[in-house]
């Protein structure tokens, strides 16, 4: 088979998938006559061939997918003008505190937030297939230690945690809550707490989870999770095939 035959095969099969498809099924394709490299080339080639188009080719954690470019998502959502599932700055706060400092119990996202993390709270982001419980912290009680999924990782276009933006923070520490003011900007529902605690303002800036006053949030997380987070749905986008929307 040429090159040009290749491609094709790996076009069709990509466009056609409703999930994202891992290497190794791809080799499938080809009853493992091409190998891992030759197959990286190729879709590489793929996306230099898509790169005009309004649709392109990915990869994210769980594997490769075409999906909508982000400057397309106007006019999708002409077709489509429900609004997307509305979280609320709790949820997302709880989710880039997990993100950002995983594994992480309850107790810890207390105590970064300084408010009580509500059971419905971390619920929705197992229902979402955002976070899940990886084991449990060896201490009295044995709380349950939650990180993020290789489904978070897709949503958010990431193909690892590597590729979350790295806050500017110069003591070292990612500041979350700075991360999850970005994400919900837009999509925040208003949400009554019961505060717990009102730890010293020096605390909080010693564990990074408040910014100094004269520091301003980094561009880049802003830009990933308003992006990211403004375009998540229960469904994708309805495309041709499996072409996904841009989430």
């Amino acid at each position: 088979m040429n090159t040009v035959d290749a491609k094709r095969v790996l076009e069709t099969a990509l466009i056609c998938a409703q999930q994202p498809v891992p290497l190794r099924e791809l080799r499938v394709l080809f009853n493992d006559a091409l190998g891992s490299d030759t197959l990286k080339v190729l879709l590489h080639e793929l996306q230099l061939d898509w790169a005009q188009r309004g649709v392109e080719l990915v990869q994210v954690a769980t594997g490769w997918r075409f999906q909508s470019r982000p400057e397309m998502r106007e006019y999708l959502d002409r077709l489509h003008p429900e609004k997307p599932p509305r979280y609320s700055r709790a949820t997302m706060e709880t989710l880039a505190i997990i993100a950002y400092r995983q594994p992480v119990t309850r107790g810890d996202i207390e105590d970064i937030r300084g408010v009580t993390v509500n059971s419905l709270i971390v619920k929705q982001l197992e229902d979402r297939g955002w976070v899940e419980v990886i084991g449990h912290r060896e201490t009295v009680g044995r709380p349950a230690l939650f990180a993020t999924t290789r489904q978070f990782l897709d949503d958010m276009g990431l193909q690892s945690l590597d590729q979350l933006p790295v806050l500017d923070d110069p003591t070292g520490n990612a500041n979350v809550l700075e991360a999850m003011a970005a994400a919900a900007q837009g999509v925040i529902e208003p949400e009554p707490e019961l505060v717990v605690a009102d730890p010293p303002v020096a605390e909080l800036h010693q564990v990074g989870a408040l910014p100094d006053s004269n520091n301003d949030v980094p561009q880049p997380a802003d830009d990933f999770f308003q992006d990211a987070e403004t375009e998540i749905r229960d469904d994708h986008v309805d495309t041709p095939g499996g072409i996904q929307g841009n989430t």
